[in-house]
């Protein structure tokens, strides 16, 4: 993927611009993201916080995650697109939905994160590096 990334809801009524890449690129199998995504797996990535801005109003909703931490989801409450995720236990990362980017196909996952919370039927390819929980 390119310097820089930008993207935004459904409707377009959120939109976002970060000047950095990618720091990591994941499907996300923890139960809370198959909540999120209505599906086996979220592809997600995250940037540094503070290289992302923001334009447009999101709603929160904050629960407790499998590693015992609170993740605050955020979604456009026009459309009901998920577009990001803060992490009380790392606050200088942000991460976005990949399918919310302008052009999803320049991002390139690098592993499956969170598979002993994995649907048995969940397919993946078996080319990613696979993690029970997060990588070390």
């Amino acid at each position: 993927m390119a310097e820089g990334i930008s993207g935004g809801c459904r409707c377009g009524s959120v939109r976002y611009r970060g000047e950095q890449p990618p720091m990591f690129a994941a499907h996300c199998h923890c139960r809370d993201c198959q909540y999120s995504s209505g599906g086996a797996y979220a592809t997600v990535f995250a940037v540094p916080a503070d290289s992302l801005s923001l334009q447009g109003e999101l709603t929160a909703y904050t629960v407790q995650a499998e590693s015992g931490n609170d993740v605050t989801r955020e979604f456009c409450p026009t459309c009901g697109s998920p577009v990001l995720s803060k992490l009380a236990a790392n606050p200088g990362v942000t991460v976005l939905k990949g399918a919310t980017l302008d052009d999803p196909a320049t991002l390139t996952p690098q592993m499956h994160i969170w598979t002993g919370s994995g649907q048995p039927w969940a397919e993946t390819s078996g080319k990613l590096p696979s993690f029970e929980r997060n990588p070390g």
